[in-house]
Order: C-alpha cells, then structure tokens, then sequence
C-alpha cells in the first residue's frame, strides 16, 4: 500500500502515537555533553535502537530518526560534512527497529534564522533541508517531520525542499513562546494557515510548553484545520535542579491529556522535552477508547502573513485591502524604489494598517523599476513587521514564482483572464499555496462573462484549488463606468456568492480618478458592490467618505 495512503488511513480510525524525547534518552545512555549527537549515535547504534524499541513497546506508531541537528550547518558546527551519508545511516537505524511501525524522518532546525528574518540565504537553507531529506529519503523513512521550527520562513524552506525531492507525508510542528507566538512572531492560526496551504500533510506544535498550554493552541486551530493536528508537549515546565534541568509532569499525569487532546482535535500525539517511554505507555492508554475528531473543512478562504491570518468568511464585514503600495499610481513611491529606498513602503503599510486595512495591494511594476527585484526587496522589507497578508500583483511568471516562493505566509495572487495567464501563473501560486484572484472585465453580455469565470473556476480547481479558495475579481472601466457595466459588475458580484460560493473583489482606486468628485463616486460604487456582496475592495483606507460609507453599509446589512 501507498505509505501516504496508509497514514491516512490510520488516522481515520484513531489519534496516531509518536514517540517521546530522544537527546535525555541519549544522554540516560552515556552520551555527554559538548559532542555531536548524531556523530555519537553514528558510534553508538545501539543506544539508539534502544530508545527506538523502548518507544514502539510502550506504544508508539511512529519513532523518529535521531537526525534532529543533522544539517550542514549544525554538523558543520563540529567540522563534519558527511550530512547526507549520515542521514541515511540513521534512518536505517530507525527502520530496521520499528517494525511494522512508521519511521518519521526528522528535520530540525539549524540555529539561524532565514531571510527576511535573519541572515541566512532562503534558498541556501532549502538546499541544506533537501541535502538531509535527500539522505532520510535513501535511508527508508515512511514520512518527514519537520519540528521545532521558531521560524515560520526556516520551515517554509524545509517543506519546499520535502515536497520538492518526494510526495511522503510530511508534518511541520512550530516551537511558541509563553505568549503564543514564535520568537519571530508567528501564532498558531497563521502558521497552519500558511503550512496547510504550502503542502503540509499535518500541522501543529511541539516542545513550547507542557500539555495545558498546548492545548489551548490546538483548540485554536481546528476551527481553521484541513489537515490533522499534532501535538508533541513537554513534560510540563522545566526545572532547574543542581545542575540538571528536570521537568515536573510524571508519565501518568501527562497520560491524563490524552482524552482532553482528542476531544480538542489533535490527530497525531506524543511527547517532547522530559518525556519518557513511560510517558507514552501512559498516553497510549489514555487515547486507546478515544475517536479521532477529522479536520472539520476540506477547504477555506484564508491568507496569512507571518504575523497574522485573515479568514475570508462570508457574511463577515467588508474587507479593505489597502492600494497605496502601487508604484505604477504612486510617484512617490516610484522615485524611492528607484533609490533602493523602503521608508516609504514601510511607512504606507503601517499607515494603512493602522486606518483599517486588513489586506495590502503590491505592485513593483513601473518605469525604471526590475518588476522582480523590487517587488522582492518590498516583500522582504514588510514581512518581518507588517501583520496584514499581501495581495501580490505581477504579470510575468518569474516574478511571480519568486515573490510567492519568498513570501512567509499565504498571499493572493492576481491571475489575469485568459487561458496564458492561467496556465502559466495557477500552477504557481498552487505549488506556493497562494490563493489565485481571477480578473474579468465587466463587459459585453453578463451570460458569456458567467461562462468565462465558471472556465476559469473550473481550470484553477485542476490545479488543486477548491472554490473557497478562489476570489473572483471583477474589473470595472476607469475613471467612470458605463451604466450597463456598473450593472453587470454588481450583477456579477452577487451571482458569484450566492451561486458559486466564490468570494469577490471590486478595486476601486482607479475610479473617479481626476475627477474632482472622484471621492464620492468611489463612495458611491462602494455602497453598491457592499449591497450585492462583495467581499474586498481595494480602496485607500484613510479616504474618510470610503470609510464611513463603509461603516454606515455594515450596519444597515448587519441590522437587515
């Protein structure tokens, strides 16, 4: 059978038992401080398959390899190189112990964070994942974890570099901090949301906390979960004792979370810091009667950034995405990119975040301006502060594939009409997780524009996407639409929620504009395409008439 399709399988019928600490199992077992773990397991393969066996007799369905440092950089901390070589040795290790259990071949992180937060080259850090990968892979795991990441874009990287060598079911677990976030700022909804989207086959926390904690972020996801959930928390909180750190939560009272796990959503569970074979007899015996609880959506509207998610739910408020980072309408903004300069684009995101927008518009391309090294150079400047996702805008597929593939989170992305556009850029933006926003003019008969965007849809769900995954844009003639296109506009809009479930997009930056009442009638076709619907707008969220319109639509449609 398919190893993916036998995981899968499993996790219908129960809550899937991983297994539990392995570095104080090492340590329990003579290994000392200061060396290389996997160089010592390499030495001592009997330890290892020790601690292997210990956890498939107390229960566990899946062990993970001892390759939890072993990447070029931590390696290369101890002058060593035999990366790959060793990677695959130590999956055999694990595979040769387990049975008929599962092996997770298992990808930590390397220590340092990856650009735009920190200094090390995004695609030099997929390279070294794939380089470990590559060796796990040879070794014989059954499945990739990629755990303790602190870094959303470190573990972007390592999925890339998986699902770009194999298929293997593949679980991504982030490291948070007491207050709920990594240490670059990341909480657990965005993360899911961006992991989920990027290819992850299961999503979820280890190490963090103990069981309470961890808890509350798996009840926070699953509302938002398409994928299982995984949780892997420590043996509650460390203690210093001597000079050993200790944890305090004995194996029966890490057992008792069993059943409170389950009941929460968690789909794959098992211990982390200070646990113990004991550990997981105990939450084995706890979870042995309990029913997995499935993902509760097969598909959602929802974007992220590396701060913060959006979940584009229908019947909620208008949403605002802010259009003042376009280089094309803004001079501006044009002449300090052609300086190398990001003050501006740094100032007008937190301008706009600050007046209400919950999504912002790029779009690099202009006079002067590398479309593809700019819209990067943005991309990077805004994502390490910047909580409202991006709705990227680029013709070219370079460009595109490039922004998608750098940005930490998931973003949409426009599409063109057209068969081109759309056979070039959706196989992108699905490879990148992004959710694709299909533009159509608001001309001609309203029946072959319905047509064009059920081809569409139905082209961009070949490529994987679902429609809760598309947003239908609908583009009107600027400065001042025709009364039969305004009509077939809102027409459109409507159709698309109430028929297809799809959600839409109207960009009204371009309206009025020149006019010297352009501002009320952007107002204006705002107040129409909130009453037919409409999902987002793009608009510039300090016009005040915008707003209040706004303001005054939400609570005459709430109050109906």
């Amino acid at each position: 059978m398919n190893r993916k399709k036998r995981i899968a399988g499993l996790l219908r019928k129960r809550v899937l038992i991983l297994d539990g600490a392995m570095g104080t199992e090492l340590q329990k077992r003579g290994m000392p401080a200061g060396v290389c773990p996997e160089a010592w397991c390499l030495a001592n393969p009997g330890a290892v398959t020790q601690i292997h066996s210990a956890y498939r007799e107390t229960g566990a369905d899946c062990v993970y390899t001892a390759t939890f440092g072993a990447n070029r950089i931590k390696m290369g901390q101890y002058g060593l190189t035999n990366v790959r070589e060793t990677n695959r040795t130590l999956a055999e290790v694990a595979v040769r112990t387990a049975g008929r259990g599962l092996v997770a071949g298992d990808i930590g992180p390397t220590g340092r964070f990856v650009e735009p937060f920190g200094d090390l080259p995004f695609e030099e850090a997929v390279a070294l994942f794939k380089e470990q990968a590559q060796g796990l892979l040879e070794g014989g795991v059954d499945l990739f974890v990629i755990e303790t990441m602190m870094d959303i874009q470190e573990a972007r990287a390592a999925l890339i570099a998986v699902r770009e060598i194999s298929d293997l079911f593949a679980i991504v677990t982030m490291t948070y901090e007491k207050h709920g976030r990594t240490l670059n700022g990341t909480d657990p909804v965005s993360a899911l949301v961006t992991l989920q989207g990027l290819g992850a086959d299961a999503v979820g926390c280890n190490c963090s906390s103990g069981p309470e904690a961890m808890l509350e972020m798996i009840a926070a996801m699953k509302p938002h979960a398409r994928v299982p959930l995984v949780a892997k928390p420590n043996a509650g909180l460390p203690k210093l004792v001597g000079d050993a750190t200790v944890f305090d939560l004995e194996a029966a009272g890490f057992g008792a979370f069993g059943g409170r796990f389950a009941a929460a959503g968690v789909n794959l569970m098992g211990g982390c810091c200070g646990t113990t074979p004991d550990h997981i007899r105990a939450l084995r015996e706890s979870l042995a009667a309990a029913r997995p609880v499935a993902p509760v959506r097969s598909s959602s509207t929802a974007v992220s950034s590396a701060r913060g998610a959006l979940i584009l739910e229908r019947g909620k408020p208008l949403v605002t995405v802010g259009g003042r980072l376009n280089a094309a309408d803004n001079e501006t903004l044009r002449r300090e990119l052609l300086a190398g300069e990001m003050a501006t684009v740094r100032r007008a995101a937190r301008e706009q975040e600050k007046e209400g927008a919950a999504l912002l518009l790029v779009q690099a391309a202009a006079p002067g301006l590398d479309e593809k090294d700019v819209l990067g150079k943005i991309i990077g400047a805004l994502s390490p502060t910047t909580r409202p996702p991006l709705l990227i805008d680029a013709g070219r597929i370079e460009t595109v594939a490039d922004a998608l593939r750098s940005y930490p989170g998931r973003a949409l992305v426009r599409v063109a009409a057209g068969r081109e556009s759309m056979e070039t850029l959706l196989p992108v933006a699905a490879k990148y997780g992004a959710a694709p926003v299909l533009g159509f003019p608001a001309e001609g008969e309203p029946a072959a524009c319905r047509k064009a965007i059920r081809e569409a849809i139905g082209e961009a769900r070949r490529c994987g996407f679902t429609k809760d995954d598309i947003v239908v844009e609908i583009k009107i003639a600027a400065p001042v639409p025709q009364p039969e296109a305004l009509a077939t506009a809102l027409g459109i809009i409507s159709w698309c929620g109430e028929r297809l479930g799809c959600r839409t997009l109207l960009d009204l930056t371009g309206a009025g504009k020149g006019l010297p009442e352009g501002k009320w009638l952007q107002a204006s076709l705002l107040a129409a395409a909130q009453a037919a619907g409409v999902t987002l707008v793009v608009a510039d969220p300090s016009a005040a008439e915008l707003m209040h319109i706004r303001a005054a639509g939400e609570l005459l449609l709430t109050a109906s």
